[in-house]
């Protein structure tokens, strides 16, 4: 399969890379040309609808299910890994490690059907969250307006939804770099009080394989690249790592990642809803911690992680 697939793979990936930049280039570009009135009625449209991600709406199977997602998974390849059944009667919620520089693991197990979701876990509907900011960008908003706000997930009647959020966010992807297995998580205790306040079973996941998509520009803490990013983070909300990692038709350098495996596990922690103090969240949150690391020690041998390594949480 990889002769015929493997350039238009490469040719997807760095669009898929840039999605922002495009979509706000196509808007703007417009308004300087002909077709000026395709931005200006889209402008007017995106001002009525703007309240919508947080409402819930659009969900798209033909953009999901395009075969442009399939050509992304098979680059790396990203696998779905799926250790127990889930009932579809129910909600849950998902915790995603590590965030990466792409969160390939994540948009493409849950935001496509690149790697079978609806296959493995039938009559369950996947929902990631995304930063508020992305639903701001012309275009690109209306692929994500299958997102809806946590809580509107979460308290569906009669289950089926899947909610994942990537606990670490835009944060953790200053850590992100080849045998890197550091999470921000000591202090990420809101979706552990999500999930108790809506009885949803909450489940660690780990994404093996996501660090090693990019190298990155050395940031220790403390240094002064690291405390710009850390600005600039608080300025725009998004955190900006310095990564590259290979080209189109050479090896030594470039912004498309490297084509490493991506393996997505997972485990099921029941919880009981009720209005919990801040001692039964933290409580929670150790169990957590706990479970996490159990997955992670439980399966990394099987994806070449060696056996000295183990997570360390910020």
């Amino acid at each position: 399969v990889w002769p015929t697939m493997d350039f238009m793979s490469q040719q997807a990936l760095p669009v898929l890379l840039w999605p922002i930049s495009c979509c706000m280039i196509l808007f703007v570009g417009l308004l300087f040309t002909r077709l000026w009135l395709v931005s200006i009625l889209y402008a007017a449209w995106w001002l009525l609808d703007w309240d919508t991600p947080h409402k819930g709406g659009r969900r798209n199977h033909f953009i999901r299910k395009s075969i442009v997602w399939r050509y992304m998974r098979d680059y790396f390849p990203v696998t779905l890994v799926k250790t127990a059944d889930l009932d579809p009667r129910k909600n849950y919620l998902v915790g995603f490690h590590p965030h990466g520089v792409l969160v390939a693991g994540a948009f493409l197990n849950f935001c496509t059907e690149a790697t079978g979701f609806s296959k493995l876990f039938p009559g369950l509907t996947s929902h990631l969250m995304m930063l508020t900011l992305w639903f701001r960008v012309p275009f690109f908003r209306d692929y994500l307006m299958n997102k809806e706000s946590a809580s509107s997930v979460l308290r569906k009647p009669g289950g089926g939804n899947i909610l994942v959020i990537v606990v670490g966010g835009a944060q953790e992807a200053l850590d992100a770099r080849p045998g890197a297995f550091t999470l921000l998580l000591k202090n990420r205790k809101g979706f552990v009080r999500l999930a108790i306040e809506h009885g949803v079973s909450l489940i660690p996941a780990f994404s093996f394989g996501e660090n090693e998509l990019f190298d990155q520009v050395d940031n220790p803490k403390g240094s002064w690249l690291r405390n710009v990013q850390h600005r600039l983070q608080k300025v725009m909300g998004i955190s900006l790592p310095l990564f590259h990692a290979r080209g189109v038709f050479q090896y030594s350098f470039g912004l498309i990642p490297y084509r490493r495996p991506i393996f997505t596990v997972g485990k099921s922690i029941l919880i009981k809803k009720q209005n919990p103090s801040q001692e039964e969240v933290n409580q929670l949150h150790q169990t957590y911690i706990g479970e996490l690391c159990k997955l992670f020690e439980e399966h990394k041998a099987k994806y070449n992680v060696p056996k000295e390594k183990h997570l360390e949480f910020i």
